[in-house]
């Protein structure tokens, strides 16, 4: 009975090793084992590294709970994205706009221009009565009719977007997640800016970029492709080619219009140079646009020295004409009536494609024979040859290296070695484009850990500001406080307008102007002037009360700034605390203009000699009200903490 037992249990083990081993060794499943003790770094300050980079700061508490998880899990945890996040749902509950889909928001936000056209149709306001908008009785007319009718201002729609961000980046325990929509967003950059792609922006984040952050590039490529935000933002949404149908069509149209202004030219009616105008520009409003093709290249995908031509351009240019945004709001009418003399029930049949609010159209796609980076794309491709351009362009070396660098100068530092880019974009080709292995790959490299990227990535405003409410553990009641205090340090979120996005790297953010606002920012945060922002700063130290301002800089150091070397920390904060003439030299440098300084690539030097200096730069806003008592000594003293050239860096 005995040896049967034994015969069984030795089974069992070697069966469950032969099951962990297949397991592991599956497609997509892998072991992971950090480097960092190669690097001489304890589990503790490589928890804080790991911290540093995938979240938007931690404590020394949340280094103590990595350690406890085990880093390896902690990390597989977060590239899941799927922890409970409860109370952070529990803070978005009244923010009822952000769940809207893209025809509810055109509905319920219209544009100004829109809005005036409706009152305008239904008789609530004369159209002689614009030129006048200014007078309180119609903007009373206005507001009347947008509650009649349950519209909102667009403004508010993008305060709770911008809220939510906010919200989403301080409190969610998916932080990865958040870390990598940003990124992503940022790398498929569209702009409240533009005002025909804006009302789509917050379905753009929420649909198309935070669900594929950990897939497959290709999949999130072409998602973004088909967004009505992207599509707008980069004019895809109105490009067409010649197809022989559109060819004919747009002589027959054409020529109407011509005799329409040749008519126009004999009028000799005041009106006449305006309607000339309108038809003029009627003419111009068919035809091949490049813009979302150049982009999609260059920055996008193959990057600027991907090794594609003008050609190879326009050429994409002719792939993608058709692809445009289905019909909702005052978006498309044009296109609404082709649609219904198709037929919505035979849309399929006729060639269109219609996917959520995507529309290939058909009779807008050139259907000639096209040549793009030597792949032949044979005529009457249609919709599919779009997908198989954006599909190969995913699947190009020169995209491999190009996402991978981008990758490496956000998560390790502003210049990556070529050897982690190589490893990097192994993995994606190997792969499959699967961001969350090449994620892996660069964790498990030597080079994520060593002294070259430990601490140096510069924090952006937004980087800086949500870091600050994360250590200081800020109640957040009014986020769009915090968005205030993030444009005045340099970053208005969502409002960039260049396609590039914003710049990665800590030389764009650091100059003069910035680093006063963000020592501004730092003491007002800890002075609580910041409406709807609270923060209790004696709790972060278990209410234990520092016998001095010195030693509260000591210990709320390295309560903030978890396993870092804080002496020149404080060695060069100290001076600050007991200056008796501090605040005449405030009131003094408050005149002062500044100038933008001369950016190196150690930025750690340039903000320590800006701090050295601080005393005759750093605004008046909060340390001009210190006091004696504790309270303010404390708040005076983590304000300048969260100043700090070590807190700015990550």
């Amino acid at each position: 009975m005995k040896s049967t037992v034994k015969i069984i249990f030795t089974i069992l083990i070697v069966s469950s090793g032969i099951f962990l081993s297949s397991y592991i060794n599956q497609p997509g499943v892998r072991t992971i084992s950090f480097p960092y003790k190669q690097a001489g770094l304890t589990e503790k300050q490589a928890a804080a590294h790991l911290l540093s980079r995938f979240t938007y700061g931690a404590t020394s508490r949340q280094v103590d709970e990595v350690v406890s998880i085990g880093l390896e899990k902690w990390l597989q945890q977060q590239l899941s994205g799927k922890l409970n996040d409860d109370a952070l749902n529990q803070r978005l509950i009244n923010y009822d706009a952000i769940h809207l889909s893209n025809t509810e928001v055109s509905n319920t936000y219209p544009k100004g221009g829109q809005l005036i056209k409706m009152a305008i149709k239904e008789g609530i306001i004369n159209k002689d009565s614009i030129a006048v908008a200014g007078k309180k009785e119609y903007k009373d007319q206005i507001a009347a009719y947008m509650r009649k009718n349950g519209y909102k201002p667009q403004q508010e729609l993008f305060r709770q977007f911008i809220n939510q961000k906010i919200l989403r980046a301080s409190y969610t325990n998916n932080q990865t997640q958040e870390i990598l929509t940003d990124f992503w967003f940022n790398h498929f950059n569209v702009s409240i800016t533009k005002n025909q792609c804006a009302e789509f922006i917050p379905a753009y984040e929420r649909d198309v970029i935070r669900p594929n952050v950990f897939g497959k590039f290709s999949d999130l490529l072409i998602a973004t492709a088909k967004s009505p935000a992207m599509l707008y933002y980069l004019d895809n949404f109105s490009s067409s080619g010649t197809n022989t149908n559109l060819e004919n069509n747009n002589k027959k149209r054409n020529s109407q219009l011509d005799g329409r202004m040749q008519a126009a030219m004999k009028d000799s009616t005041s009106q006449k140079a305006q309607f000339i105008k309108k038809l003029q520009q009627a003419k111009k409003t068919q035809g091949l646009n490049e813009n979302y093709a150049r982009e999609v290249m260059e920055l996008h995908t193959l990057g600027v020295d991907g090794g594609y031509t003008q050609e190879d351009v326009t050429e994409a240019a002719k792939v993608l004409t058709g692809w445009t945004v289905y019909p909702m709001g005052d978006n498309g009418s044009t296109l609404q009536n082709i649609i219904e003399k198709a037929g919505e029930g035979t849309l399929e049949k006729r060639g269109f494609v219609h996917d959520g609010d995507f529309l290939f159209v058909p009779s807008r796609h050139n259907n000639q024979e096209k040549i793009v980076l030597g792949k032949k794309f044979p005529a009457n491709g249609g919709y599919q040859e779009g997908v198989d351009l954006l599909n190969m362009l995913a699947h190009h070396a020169s995209t491999a290296k190009f996402i991978c660098t981008k990758l490496a100068i956000r998560f390790v530092n502003d210049h990556p070695s070529q050897s982690l880019i190589d490893k990097m974009a192994k993995t994606f080709t190997d792969q499959d484009g699967d961001i969350k292995q090449v994620l892996l790959t660069m964790v498990n490299a030597p080079e994520f850990w060593s002294k070259e990227s430990l601490r140096e990535k510069t924090k952006s405003p937004f980087e800086l500001a949500i870091s600050t409410v994360r250590s200081l553990g800020a109640d957040v009641k009014q986020p769009y406080q915090l968005y205030n205090w993030i444009t005045k340090m340099g970053q208005k979120l969502y409002y960039y307008q260049a396609p590039t996005g914003f710049p990665d790297k800590g030389q764009y953010w650091i100059n003069t102007g910035s680093l006063l606002n963000r020592m501004n920012f730092g003491l007002a945060i800890t002075s609580q002037q910041i409406s709807g922002i609270k923060v209790n700063l004696a709790a972060i130290n278990n209410n234990h009360e520092p016998e001095s301002a010195e030693a509260a800089l000591i210990t709320y150091s390295k309560l903030i700034m978890p396993e870092r070397n804080i002496d020149e920390t404080i060695k060069r904060l100290t001076p600050m605390l007991n200056d008796p003439e501090l605040v005449r030299k405030v009131d003094a440098a408050a005149g002062k203009q500044s100038q933008t300084m001369d950016v190196t690539n150690n930025e750690d030097i340039m903000i320590a000699d800006e701090m050295q200096d601080q005393k005759e730069k750093i605004s008046k806003t909060a340390l001009a009200k210190s006091v004696t008592d504790n309270n303010t000594m404390l708040a005076r003293v983590v304000g300048v903490i969260i100043g700090s050239p070590e807190f700015q860096r990550k």
